[in-house]
């Protein structure tokens, strides 16, 4: 009965053993998906903006939201450091 329960507890210990080793492996090892997605999305709306219509004009429009959008990110990263020498100076 002694070695019939052990052999249960060994088991399930090997197999809890398994989940965790793979789980923390899975998440060492996990990616980020944004950039790849980002240049998914660029692309389809590239591919968009090339058909004619106003299926066209909404995949440039796409287009140009994205830009727009990136050089914004640009700018206030450029205002935050303004800002940050700004208030090194005591201004």
């Amino acid at each position: 009965m002694t070695r019939t329960i052990v052999g249960k507890g060994v088991r399930i210990g090997v197999v809890v053993a398994v989940f965790a080793s793979g789980w923390l492996c899975g998440t060492v090892n996990q990616r980020s998906v944004e950039a790849q997605l980002r240049d998914i999305g660029k692309a389809v709306m590239e591919k968009a903006s090339d058909q004619g219509g106003a299926l066209g004009a909404v995949g440039k429009l796409g287009t140009s939201i994205g830009e727009i959008q990136t050089h914004l990110d640009a700018l206030q990263k450029n205002v935050e450091t303004l800002k940050s020498v700004k208030s090194m100076l005591g201004g």
